[in-house]
């Protein structure tokens, strides 16, 4: 233990990390904040222990620190350290390494997966750029000063020991929270330039906690919206979905309109072919997350996409072609297009053309159909998929209301709601040759001969 603190204090900075000096934080005591070690997962407390315990610098850092400090509960607790990869895994039996370019440790604390990252460095040599200034690799250990610096806004560059309970402040983040203030760390162009998906995040978090985008941040947002472009699509496709699913869909997506980033989302395009239809399909996804509920990607997708399916389905159906065909082929079309500006990836793909193929078998009232209907694993998405159609006018609500009272029915009402013909085939009847007509002529003749002789 005596050797290891020993070498630590005596060893060379990390690998790309700066000869300057470090930058002191703002110590926050635990009278001064709200924050608790009891709200940081166990697993978590449990990481941050050991490492400090084996002379290592250890903290619950970023979005974690921010929601709690706002009162909302975090999805998850990440923890930064100066510990090497190498370093941090020795120190967990039940860990192993992940990433290529920059590695960091999972720990299995029981059922719990915690990651932990090492402070990272601001070595500018080290960094490769694009054409446009955007990061392709910059990935070197640092000191904790750096690591702050590296983050994007300065209410994410909070650091919380859940030892002591106090809160390592580098760029005035609690300062900025109360004051209800998104600032980002940095001069606004280069560090939008570094990451253009910065400007996503900016218009989330605002939305997501109620925070006003400090002016220089926001300036230069709408000429440099451009640069998302060059953002690969997997990435954008990710901000997109925590935007969707963020409890604020309709107010991120206010703020898009705002700062000029609409036209450069899937937003743009889907609400040009049905505002009413996806607003209340947003509002309605808020109102679940904010219940604790759960929405699935899937439909959100579903819903964003099928003004432009359903618009190639009526087309197709036009130009002659059999309407379960055309709107195959629609679905195919559509998804084909998005992937060239947003990757979606297939497995949730394959649940969106479930949730859209199920709508014209929802028309389907009858006999074996309507009950096969009902057993498909999707159809709870795609009856709610039908509410939607149905609130926005596109259908008659008499089809999800019978759906809905078919769900509720027992056995024998669902067989009294089927609508008439039950869906089986009628038997062709056979065209009789000449030899049986005339068969079937004296049969009938004889019969009629024995009835009048009384049998």
């Amino acid at each position: 233990m005596i050797r290891r603190i020993i070498r630590r204090i005596f060893r060379k900075p990390g690998r790309g990390a700066s000869a300057r000096r470090a930058v002191e934080p703002a110590v926050i005591p635990p009278e001064s904040h709200p924050v608790r070690r009891e709200q940081i997962s166990p697993g978590s407390r449990r990481v941050c222990e050991t490492l400090q315990h084996q002379g290592y610098k250890a903290y619950v850092v970023g979005g974690a620190v921010r929601d709690l400090l706002t009162g909302a509960t975090p999805k998850d607790f990440d923890v930064a350290t100066d510990a090497t990869p190498d370093e941090a895994r020795r120190c967990f039996r039940r860990s192993h390494l992940i990433g290529r370019r920059f590695q960091i440790v999972h720990a299995m604390m029981g059922r719990e997966i915690v990651e932990i990252t090492t402070f990272r460095g601001s070595e500018k040599d080290a960094a490769k750029t694009d054409a446009h200034g955007r990061l392709l690799r910059d990935n070197v250990f640092g000191d904790q000063s750096e690591d702050a610096a590296r983050r994007d806004f300065t209410i994410n560059a909070l650091y919380f020991d859940p030892v002591t309970e106090q809160i390592l402040d580098y760029h005035h983040g609690v300062a900025d929270l109360r004051q209800k203030t998104l600032r980002i760390i940095g001069d606004p162009k280069i560090r939008y330039r570094e990451d253009p998906v910065r400007m996503l995040r900016a218009v989330r978090l605002s939305a997501k906690l109620g925070l006003f985008i400090d002016p220089e941040t926001r300036a230069p947002i709408r000429e440099m919206a451009a640069l998302l472009a060059n953002v690969p699509a997997p990435r954008v496709f990710d901000e997109i979905l925590k935007m969707l699913t963020s409890g604020h869909a309709i107010k991120c997506l206010s703020v898009l309109r705002d700062e000029g980033l609409q036209q450069l989302s899937l937003l743009d395009a889907a609400l040009n072919e049905g505002e009413k239809f996806i607003l209340l399909a947003l509002a309605d996804t808020d109102q679940r997350i904010r219940k604790g509920k759960t929405s699935s990607p899937a439909f959100l997708f579903a819903v964003l996409l099928w003004g432009k399916v359903n618009a190639a389905w009526r087309r197709l159906c036009e130009e002659g072609e059999h309407p379960n065909p055309a709107l195959s082929q629609a679905m195919s079309d559509v998804l084909h297009a998005q992937n060239e500006k947003l990757v979606i990836n297939r497995r949730i793909a394959g649940d969106i053309r479930e949730i859209w193929a199920l709508q014209p078998r929802l028309e389907q009232r009858s006999g074996k159909r309507a009950y096969g209907v009902l057993a498909h694993p999707r159809f709870r998405a795609a009856y709610d998929f039908l509410l939607l159609r149905a609130a926005a006018g596109e259908i008659s609500q008499e089809l999800p209301d019978w759906w809905l009272a078919f769900q509720e029915a027992d056995a024998k009402k669902r067989a009294d709601m089927l609508l008439p013909g039950g869906g089986k085939k009628r038997r062709r009847k056979r065209r009789k040759t000449e030899n049986q007509a005339s068969h079937a002529e004296e049969s009938h003749a004889e019969k009629n001969s024995a009835k009048e002789d009384g049998d």
